[in-house]
């Protein structure tokens, strides 16, 4: 049998991946100390790996595919296909960013302020590639963690990932710059590209994961209308393209299909049963394939 060898990101985003591939489809099991997890598909075979050494593993052949962040894949710069984009991460929907960050009180504004300074981060290579765009010259240290914590007594400034910048802000850092934008990405090894049912076969994973995401916080809403109130429901209604309208077996209703936004529905909901709306039916989704 064809299987595709699959790393699954083990850490930060764990959770929210196997949550994500649940949604779009399948369901992958994992005991507490096992890094092999099971899924529902004989087609495809999973291994834990950290995502920073996702690209590696999956640049060597280890791995058919894997799922990483983009700023990974310029980290270890790995020759590998980034076949898409997936926008998620552990808390939200959203890109991350590694940025350049100082205490509050630091005399440090721009990057040429990093003169001789010592930068600590889990990004040596990319912190490198920056200061080097900027003619700077300055000390880059790895950093194993807990990094927010080391300026300014270990460090002068620090390169850190953040979503919303919570954790800086707590920190009481001040961002000076935006190293580099990241997103979760999913990687294939270039000769498995190249074999067509696995290629083929991550096609339809990838179809099926975007599909749970662009489905993330939308509901479908279902309501019957007469025609002379159709205008004025439509003119409420926020629509993914165009709702669908369809006529019901009293040619003088018809009724109305749509996606909007989850936390629209307490906005609208009022605002279509003014207009005449009747029998208002939201529901879940799972994916959608645009």
């Amino acid at each position: 049998m064809n299987q595709l060898k699959l790393g699954i990101p083990k850490g930060s985003l764990q959770d929210a991946t196997i949550d994500l591939f649940a949604r779009a489809g399948w369901r992958i099991s994992l005991s507490a100390r096992s890094y092999v997890p099971s899924i529902d598909d004989p087609e495809i075979e999973c291994l834990m790996v950290r995502a920073q050494e996702m690209a590696r593993y999956v640049e060597t052949g280890a791995l058919d595919a894997g799922i990483t962040g983009h700023d990974w894949v310029v980290e270890t710069e790995a020759n590998v296909d980034e076949l898409a984009e997936l926008v998620y991460a552990k808390q939200r929907l959203a890109r991350v960013r590694w940025v350049l960050a100082v205490p509050e009180d630091s005399r440090i504004r721009q990057p040429s302020d990093l003169s001789g300074k010592i930068i600590a981060t889990e990004v040596v290579k990319t912190t490198e590639k920056y200061l080097a765009r900027h003619g700077v010259k300055a000390r880059v240290e790895f950093s194993w963690g807990a990094t927010e914590v080391k300026v300014p007594r270990l460090a002068d400034a620090i390169v850190e990932v953040t979503e919303t910048g919570a954790s800086l802000r707590a920190n009481r850092l001040r961002i000076v710059d935006t190293v580099l934008e990241s997103a979760t990405v999913f990687i294939m090894n270039r000769d498995a590209v190249a074999t067509s049912w696995k290629r083929e076969k991550a096609e339809n994973l990838i179809l099926m994961l975007q599909g749970a995401i662009d489905a993330t916080n939308k509901v479908g809403l279902m309501l019957n209308v007469r025609r002379e109130h159709l205008d004025a429901v439509l003119a409420v209604l926020p629509a993914l393209k165009n709702p669908t309208i369809s006529t019901l077996s009293d040619p003088g209703w018809v009724a109305v299909n749509t996606i909007i936004e989850e936390a629209v529905v307490r906005q609208i909901l009022p605002k279509l049963k003014a207009a005449k709306a009747q029998g208002i039916v939201e529901y879940p989704l799972n994916k959608i394939v645009l």
